[in-house]
């Protein structure tokens, strides 16, 4: 019998599927959840020295008061060339140590679900980790090492997409054929696909002239944080604080540098640089807005950047259903309380809404289909749930067509049902 892992690394969040004897099983991960079929792709090294993975590194963390180093959104970093590692309490951790670290926790807890060693898997990957072809294929490749490391020695590949047509084609009866297409939104990139699918058992062809387009565009979950940071809160933060340097008496107005890595909430742990922190120090003296520098300094100093993006994506939840949320965070003595409106939400991601439109009209375009040859829309991942998001599928394809699968699990069954397409 043989049995071959699936799994779904992804910037937030990180999934497992089994597939033997013939069958695909999603396997809870969560250690917090023993229900919950997600883990959180984060990791936290203590002042111990220990090591913690999945959504023990949040409790461990929250739990030590933010001492140790937490590290979140580590997927973005694969196609980085200048990211090569980073020195943790003394030792160096280069990128695909990181990402073996979560591959090894999902492996160890399918093999306590199988009972036996497993050596194979199917890693997801977006259709583009970069739109440069050389770090696409370095992000690839580290992602392969990683798996090395973590201790698989047969791995495949499959575009995030597609898995989540080949899930979608099992729930079609026999001899149903359908043209899909696929919209797979992640914490990094937006993923699209037309895929040609059909039910009943084949899934041994190849089905490589199924898929009639791919797409993707590195705008997903993160950028819309990033974007209400940079407009809501970096005014908190010293976005628009000056200084005057020593001898001067002209202002300068601080780095956009510093605000843009504090928007990305998985670079905020570049910021800890001794240089950058001697900067904010001396600026601070001469600053026009002394306690903003300091509010930068906090958050850099004890690491609430996790926290204070957890609020953003709540508040950025909540809007989905309601018309309006507000950003609540306090600590250091600082507290945030920001409303914000659906359609302002929307107004600050009009950029990155149209670049998503855009992805989708060039996927239909280079399938050689119009929107309405297309049967059905399929939306994966939490972005999905977006309104607006949606309204830009109605406005193509209609209404009718649109079906939201499992938002969060639909990627790695789809992973282990193309296990047959390589084995």
């Amino acid at each position: 019998m043989q049995i071959v892992f699936g799994i779904d690394f992804g910037t937030t969040n990180s999934a497992l599927s089994v597939y033997r004897n013939g069958a695909v099983e999603v396997v809870a991960v969560d250690d917090i959840n023993q229900a919950g079929n997600l883990m959180r792709s984060v990791l936290y090294f203590s002042e111990e020295n220990e090591i913690f993975a999945g959504n023990q590194a949040i409790s461990k963390y929250v739990e030590d008061g933010a001492a140790g180093r937490f590290m979140q959104s580590i997927k973005t970093f694969l196609p980085s060339a200048s990211f090569q590692g980073t020195e943790i309490f003394g030792k160096r951790y280069a990128i695909d140590d990181l990402v073996a670290i979560i591959l090894k926790k999902l492996k160890a807890r399918g093999e306590a679900h199988v009972g036996c060693r497993v050596e194979s898997v199917v890693l997801g990957r977006p259709v583009v980790f970069s739109s440069d072809a050389k770090k696409d294929a370095a992000a690839e490749q580290r992602l392969a090492q990683a798996a090395q490391k973590a201790g698989f020695k047969n791995i495949w590949f499959q575009y995030e997409p597609v898995a989540a047509a080949l899930a979608y084609e099992e729930t079609l009866q026999a001899g149903q054929e359908r043209v899909v297409f696929i919209g797979d939104f992640g914490g990094g990139t937006s993923d699209f696909s037309v895929i040609r699918v059909k039910g009943g058992a084949f899934k041994r062809a190849d089905r490589r002239s199924d898929v009639l387009s791919l797409g993707g565009v590195y705008v997903a979950g993160d950028k819309f944080d990033s974007q209400v940071m940079w407009d809501k809160l970096a005014q908190y933060f010293g976005r628009y604080a000056r200084y005057k340097s020593m001898g001067k008496d002209e202002w300068i107005n601080i780095p956009a540098s510093i605000t843009y890595t504090l928007c990305q909430w998985h670079r905020i742990p570049l910021l800890r640089a001794r240089a950058t922190r001697e900067f904010l120090r001396t600026i601070k003296r001469t600053s026009d807005d002394r306690a903003a520098i300091e509010h930068l300094e906090n958050i850099i100093e004890e690491n609430f950047g996790f926290a204070l993006f957890r609020a953003i994506e709540k508040a950025k939840c909540e809007l989905s259903d309601t018309g309006m949320a507000r950003i609540r965070f306090s600590e250091c003595a600082m507290s945030i309380n920001e409303g914000i409106e659906r359609t302002e939400f929307e107004e600050l991601n009009t950029e990155n809404f149209r670049k998503i439109a855009d992805c989708i009209d060039e996927v239909v375009a280079q399938s050689g289909l119009t929107p309405a040859q297309i049967d059905t829309v399929s939306l994966t991942g939490g972005t999905s749930k977006i309104p607006r998001i949606q309204q830009l599928f109605a406005a193509r394809f209609g209404h009718n067509k649109a079906e939201n699968r499992d938002a969060f699990t639909s990627v790695v069954h789809g992973l282990g049902s193309s296990v047959p397409l390589f084995v």
